[in-house]
């Protein structure tokens, strides 16, 4: 059977799998792994980079398995926010987004071992934020969901902030399920659909095929 070993600390992207029906064990990076973008570098290049970085470091921790490798990030006016470093940076974040139409971006990855197979995409989704006054973001700050999210919210909160407009919502929160499930359904890594979970929808997309190979 195969042995699916997400390189995650996120309890959010645990729950995503649970709920999809995945079997799988966790094995999170190494800290560090966190990088700013490059100079120029796009949204989808960026998070690709570091899903990449994530699940590779973890395919050497372990014998055999497909690693899940994952990173988000929000876009508003072609700035990437990642998770707030503290209650000021997460009140920026938010004034930031109030309002606005903006981007949830994903990078996923997977790397197979021992074959050593590594596949990378991107999905997007659309967002709009509610204008929120003052009084609610304190109240929001001052609950600290904000922390470890990037763009300091989630979807999944209740304050119905944030409506998707178009695309994954399981990217929001964490994972893009979809992407997930199209990528692993490749007879490349000598699945069958049985282990691709059961409530998410099937949908196309494009999926880079990378040439390298990890040992």
């Amino acid at each position: 059977m195969v042995t699916f070993v997400l390189a995650s600390r996120s309890p959010r992207r645990r729950e995503i799998l649970v709920e999809a029906g995945f079997v799988f064990e966790v094995v999170p990076p190494d800290d560090g792994l966190e990088d700013d973008p490059l100079p120029n570098e796009l949204p989808s290049d960026y998070v690709k980079r570091l899903a990449l970085w994530k699940a590779e470091n973890v395919l050497n921790k372990i014998d055999r398995g497909i690693v899940i490798g994952c990173d988000t990030v929000v876009v508003c006016n072609d700035e990437i926010i990642g998770k707030p470093t503290d209650r000021s940076d997460a009140a920026r974040m938010l004034r930031m987004l109030r309002g606005t139409l903006h981007y949830v971006q994903s990078g996923l990855c997977l790397c197979s071992k021992p074959n050593g197979i590594r596949r990378v995409a991107d999905a997007v989704s659309t967002l709009r934020m509610i204008e929120f006054t003052d009084d609610e973001l304190e109240e929001y700050l001052d609950s600290e969901a904000w922390r470890g999210k990037a763009g300091a919210f989630g979807l999944q909160d209740s304050n119905g902030w944030a409506n998707l407009v178009d695309g994954s919502e399981s990217n929001v929160v964490g994972l893009p399920l979809e992407l997930l499930k199209q990528m692993i359904e490749s007879n490349e890594f000598f699945l069958v659909r049985n282990n691709c979970g059961r409530h998410a929808s099937w949908e196309r997309s494009n999926v880079e095929h990378l040439d390298d190979r990890v040992s």
